[in-house]
């Protein structure tokens, strides 16, 4: 046996013991001719005692950190002045044999030290040996281990589902997969399994998930990847209520297994509360600092900026900042900001000295002396404001300058949890100038909405967001059940009969044999493990991720193939002009 113990493993009960142990040279200090070392493998530390006595000089000075070797010796009770807080810190182990298993040349950096990421992607074998990285492994494995014994619990059934399946419109860029054997087709890999957790409960299987992966070609930032985790889920014969109330029970289940307490009941918020109070979707709440409409205000107003907004039927809004740093240089890098999202700039003003402070009171004062008084500011409180005539854009732009100044003024801890509810059924997309699916065009509309001769713009959908600390952890629907309702949604958003058969003719011809009534929703596992680690960006709780290009630095992935590998597949490179 390499080892009878591992690094994380002795106390003091072991004391007098002989023990094997195997792992990398963490640290090695030279005190008097004793050589402490610290051995260290996944499960943790342990310091072990060299003495030069019993080792030759040259088999001592051969030693260096990131070594892989194994000892025998005797487990010792560490003297009181010694003892550390390490699970180990009371004993040590005096070596009595002493293997090198593997030489370690010197690494570009050591475990844990601060390097560039770029240097840690490219050594990442390197990086993963540090605790922070180990942890943040074990703790999404034990996250993906509890989502697994919930749901086992309430008599789900994991079943998984093809990765080379059908490219179909809607959403992100497919990944596409050439075949060989058919020339000129290709493979989709999923950006979800949509439509064949759907074609499950068809099938009678009336409680399924998966812990699946996702491919979506799309443009990368912190919280996204090529490739990610979702913690997929689908239910026959329910109601939203009843997929909601699960899935509350399941990250309650997850959070739990790593120690965080989630809220006993999660809050739940309509989309357009959301966006009026916050600017945003997914909101953190927080902040504090909620956006307030200030049109009564200005109702008389003579200053241009706003009046002409008014008579335009816009809108004025604005928040209480609180005690943040305010001059005329950061208000105009306050305008820059909201500049773009299309506003024209900022408003302000501070109350100083039991007055109105800012670079329009002489123009404003009466309108915000009414604000300091209806808001309760206090001393040294700044209220920002804005005007614009498209009401969504405003709330998006003051949201997004709610968070900028929360994150730089505002210590937060905690965790919010809630629902965001009764989305829009459908969204405008600018670049197509047409009407698309807000979720997807599975999603069931609100038919009471439609019954009521609600325009479809206007039309809410059977659709809900569960938002952790401002990010959507997870998202889901109440789906369509009906072929009829399923293809005039097709219609809706401009697919033809010919595209829809085309494109969905298998999914339309199962809608014909008899379908349940169904829902689900699916969960970002990378994001759980983020926000239960407490990092911003989802590469640090992935094993192997992607650089915000798409790059892997460790493989060297995406790379070329041979001209015969491209060959069998049928593809002709055309060279770029």
């Amino acid at each position: 046996m390499y080892r009878t113990h591992t690094c994380g493993e002795l106390r003091v009960s072991d004391d007098g013991k002989r023990v094997t142990l195997a792992g990398w040279i963490d640290r090695i200090r030279d005190l008097g001719g004793v050589k402490f070392l610290v051995l260290r493998d996944r499960y943790g530390k342990t310091q072990l005692v060299v003495n030069p006595a019993v080792f030759p000089q040259e088999v001592i000075s051969e030693l260096s950190r990131e070594d892989v070797v194994q000892v025998t010796g005797t487990v010792r009770k560490r003297p009181p002045e010694a003892v550390t807080s390490e699970p180990t810190g009371e004993i040590e182990v005096f070596v009595e044999e002493l293997k090198i298993l593997s030489k370690s040349a010197l690494p570009p950096f050591y475990p844990g030290d601060d390097v560039s990421e770029e240097l840690r992607l490219r050594y990442r074998y390197i990086d993963l040996r540090s605790p922070r990285m180990l942890n943040n492994l074990l703790v999404r494995h034990k996250m993906a281990l509890a989502a697994r014994e919930y749901l086992n619990s309430k008599n789900f059934v994991e079943i998984e589902t093809p990765y080379l399946t059908k490219s179909t419109p809607e959403g992100a860029r497919d990944f596409l997969v050439p075949s060989r054997l058919k020339k000129g087709n290709f493979y989709a890999l999923p950006q979800s399994p949509q439509l064949l957790k759907q074609i499950l409960m068809i099938s009678g299987l009336d409680r399924y998930f998966q812990i699946v992966r996702c491919f979506r070609d799309e443009d990368l930032r912190a919280d996204r990847q090529p490739e990610f985790t979702q913690i997929d889920i689908e239910m026959s014969f329910v109601h939203m209520e009843d997929v909601m109330e699960l899935s509350e029970g399941l990250i309650r289940h997850i959070f739990k297994s790593v120690g965080i307490e989630l809220p006993e009941k999660f809050d739940r918020i309509t989309y357009e509360e959301a966006m009026e109070k916050y600017g945003s979707d997914k909101p953190d709440r927080r902040y504090g600092m909620e956006l307030v409409d200030l049109a009564k205000y200005f109702e008389n107003t003579d200053f241009k900026v706003v009046r002409s907004v008014l008579d335009a039927g816009g809108s004025v809004k604005g928040f209480k900042a609180g005690k943040i740093q305010m001059s005329r240089k950061i208000a105009d890098e306050y305008g820059e900001f909201l500049k773009n999202f299309g506003l024209g700039g900022v408003l302000w003003f501070k109350v100083e000295g039991g007055s109105v402070v800012s670079t329009t009171s002489k123009f404003l004062e009466r309108e915000y002396q009414a604000i300091w008084k209806d808001f309760g500011l206090e001393e040294g409180d700044v209220f920002i404001l804005a005007a614009h005539d498209d009401r969504e854009r405003l709330n998006e732009a003051l949201g997004a300058l709610r968070l900028k100044i929360g994150k730089e003024y505002v210590k937060v801890s905690g965790f919010d949890a809630l629902w965001v509810i009764d989305f829009p059924f459908l969204e405008y997309n600018q670049e197509e100038q047409r009407y698309v699916a807000r979720h997807h065009p599975f999603t069931m509309p609100h038919l009471e909405d439609l019954e009521r001769g609600v325009e479809w713009p206007k039309v809410r959908a059977y659709a809900y967001d569960m938002v952790i600390n401002g990010f959507e952890v997870g998202g889901g629907s109440i789906r369509i059940h009906d072929r009829e309702i399923q293809e005039k949604v097709f219609e809706v958003i401009g697919l033809s009969k010919d595209e829809a058969r085309e494109k969905f003719g298998f999914f339309l011809e199962a809608l014909q044999y008899g379908v349940p009534p169904h829902g689900g929703i699916a969960f970002g596992l990378d994001r759980l493990v983020s926000i239960a680690v407490g990092v911003d960006n989802i590469r640090e709780v992935i094993a192997f991720p992607k650089t915000s290009s798409g790059t892997c630095l460790l493989t060297g992935a995406p790379s070329t193939v041979s001209p015969k590998q491209l060959e069998e597949v049928g593809i002709e490179l055309r060279s770029e002009s």
